[in-house]
């Protein structure tokens, strides 16, 4: 990533961001609905950059943001897990 994109909490403070949280809560999604560990990893790491990729164009955005973007590209892997992302508080 060419330049640091922050990340606004609920709380109203910023961070930077961290693409290990996003592949954590994709990997803790797969695991809650019961996707093998294996598989979990694969999704979890395809996810992560397909969410790199998108936050290089940012250089500020909320974690609700990064949210459904990550939600976004699981679904095309597993529904329920990206559901499970999107409407419980998994790590975010």
């Amino acid at each position: 990533m060419s330049h640091t994109s922050h990340i606004v909490k609920r709380a109203g403070h910023t961070e930077p961001y961290d693409s290990k949280k996003v592949y954590a809560a994709v990997f803790a999604a797969c695991l809650a609905v019961r996707e093998p560990a294996g598989s979990a990893e694969l999704v979890a790491d395809k996810v992560m950059k397909d969410v790199n990729h998108w936050i290089q164009k940012k250089h500020e955005v909320t974690a609700n943001d990064i949210r459904r973007q990550a939600a976004k590209h699981l679904k095309a892997y597993n529904q329920d897990a990206a559901h499970m992302l999107l409407h419980h508080r998994i790590v975010w």
